[in-house]
């Protein structure tokens, strides 16, 4: 029997930002990318690619205050759509880590699909532009994912000086810490969990 397809489209509307994301997890990377903030375009395509999600987010929104909502409301619809695609979690291996090096970075990221949020970000100091892109908002990008996704996050930056890399290394470990965690393993009977629910 085919196991169905573990997808989920959400849309969020506010005053600030119009956005769409349409995730499918066993998919083969595909990705598309639009929220009018180039760097982060180039983040959430790593995030697509390197998890082996397919990934569209379109996103308007008022960048002509500044990429704030837009960046935040995003993330916020992505942890949603991974939420409701996982479903009732049964079959997943619940856990993933990743170490991810990029040049002169490396990064460690581990999550748990637990239904519980909690992140713990570790980064060193970094310049607070990347063009035009603010970088403050990084840690605020996974604090939106991991609230409405539901999981525990840590990611740890454990080398690194170049913001471009320090970035880019964390969406990339992040994504194959989520490629192991959504996987079905044939071992795993029902929910991961004691508990009987994640």
């Amino acid at each position: 029997m085919e196991k169905p397809m573990r997808n989920a489209r959400v849309e969020r509307t506010t005053k600030e930002s119009s956005v769409l994301v349409d995730l499918t997890l066993d998919g083969t990377g595909e990705i598309s990318v639009d929220t009018g903030v180039p760097f982060f375009d180039h983040m959430m395509s790593q995030l697509g690619k390197h998890s082996g999600f397919d990934l569209t987010v379109k996103t308007t929104g008022d960048v002509d205050v500044d990429s704030h909502h837009t960046v935040e409301d995003t993330s916020l619809a992505f942890g949603q759509a991974l939420r409701e695609a996982l479903g009732d979690k049964a079959g997943i291996r619940r856990f993933g880590d990743s170490m991810v090096p990029l040049d002169e970075v490396l990064v460690q990221a581990a999550v748990d699909l637990s239904g519980r949020p909690y992140l713990v970000h570790r980064q060193p100091e970094i310049v607070e532009l990347i063009g035009t892109f603010d970088t403050t908002l990084g840690k605020h990008i996974w604090e939106s994912i991991v609230a409405e996704a539901r999981i525990a996050l840590h990611i740890r930056v454990l080398e690194g000086r170049n913001a471009h890399h320090v970035f880019e290394a964390q969406f990339k470990a992040v994504a194959r810490a989520l490629r192991d965690a959504v996987s079905l393993d044939g071992r795993v009977a029902g929910i991961p969990s004691t508990k009987g629910s994640l």
